[in-house]
């Protein structure tokens, strides 16, 4: 592959600049996006390998970003196990959801043919982008997955009944866990045989339970799914959205890159995760709802941060969101590709 600000970074190489991308870029913003969605709808697109590939790219051209993410879903993973999802209405939810059933280690079925679609968009995705642009692949985290399994819908996002769940059947949902894990990895290197270039665990609940029982229930399956695809040469980064000062279990030895959310200072983060590790983020989304004048002065700040900080990737603290204006966006880019970085 020509050269990439993005792979470079990642390992661990001084570039000019910061590479920029946003999560969430495929879609949301995009009026190229809402004209297919409206077309097709969110699942067809997400289900066809030729349309998942187009959105894929979309960024590319519509934003200017350094890298592209596999659109694709984090419940893939639950639909694999036999879990049947829908997304009519507000927002994904299952037919019968884990707490619904009487044992749901019987209720799985695992069934990994359902991603395979997922591989077709991937090589088409390889087949037409630029060169020098890389492909992420990504899948969600074990507690993130476990919540949108067992609550089986996504309107309420403190899951009420999953927590108790963990307290009072552990040994159950432990199980459940294992299994998510063993689907993921599986989902994982199948990716990589595709042609991913980087892998990015999403843990968008982590905050949901006390870091300790995250430690003990958890980061052991998160290692599991980066292990298997560090083992196959490919980088990871790991979003553990609102894992707060239990940041200080993520080091080096668990990912290449933790990316940051924007509740934690960018500044402290290092006194957590070490200097080895490469940080991505943590811009507040919610800034993009603003103006180009606010936009800019928030900005500001990173780039003195990113003239000190080499290891560094720019994105946010969590994904973009639908009501953010286009042209805010990508004002946000050409900050990013037209600031002094003094490097």
């Amino acid at each position: 592959m020509p050269q990439s600000l993005f792979l470079d970074t990642l390992q661990g190489k001084c570039t000019d600049r910061p590479p920029v991308w946003f999560m969430r870029q495929a879609g949301r913003v995009l009026p190229n996006y809402m004209d297919m969605r409206d077309q097709y709808g969110f699942k067809e697109m997400m289900d066809t390998p030729e349309l998942a590939a187009k959105v894929t790219l979309l960024p590319i051209d519509d934003l200017g970003v350094d890298a592209a993410i596999l659109f694709s879903d984090i419940l893939v993973i639950p639909e694999a196990m036999g879990m049947e999802l829908s997304f009519e209405g507000k927002g994904p939810s299952f037919k019968v959801a884990l707490k619904d059933v009487e044992d749901p280690n019987l209720f799985l079925k695992e069934q990994p043919e359902k991603l395979q679609h997922i591989y077709k968009a991937i090589d088409l995705i390889k087949q037409q982008k630029p060169e020098h642009i890389p492909l992420i692949g990504f899948c969600g985290g074990p507690l993130t997955t476990l919540c949108y399994m067992y609550q089986g819908f996504s309107q309420n996002l403190n899951f009420p009944d999953v927590i108790p769940a963990l307290y009072r059947d552990t040994k159950v949902i432990s199980k459940v866990i294992d299994r998510i894990t063993e689907m993921s990895i599986e989902y994982a290197k199948n990716q990589v045989a595709h042609g991913i270039d980087a892998f990015q665990l999403f843990e968008t609940h982590a905050g949901l339970v006390p870091s300790d029982i995250y430690q003990k229930l958890f980061l052991p399956s998160v290692k599991k799914i980066l292990t298997a695809v560090r083992d196959l040469g490919v980088k990871t980064i790991f979003l553990p959205k609102g894992l707060g000062t239990g940041l200080s279990m993520v080091n080096y030895d668990l990912c290449d890159c933790i990316s940051v959310d924007w509740q934690v200072p960018l500044e402290g983060v290092r006194q957590y995760v070490g200097n080895e590790i490469t940080l991505q983020g943590n811009f507040d989304p919610r800034i993009l709802q603003t103006t180009p004048e606010v936009i800019t002065d928030h900005f500001n700040k990173y780039l003195e941060f990113g003239q000190k900080e080499h290891n560094w990737i720019f994105n946010l603290g969590h994904g973009l969101l639908p009501t953010i204006p286009v042209d805010n966006v990508k004002h946000l880019v050409n900050l990013v590709k037209d600031s002094d970085w003094k490097r």
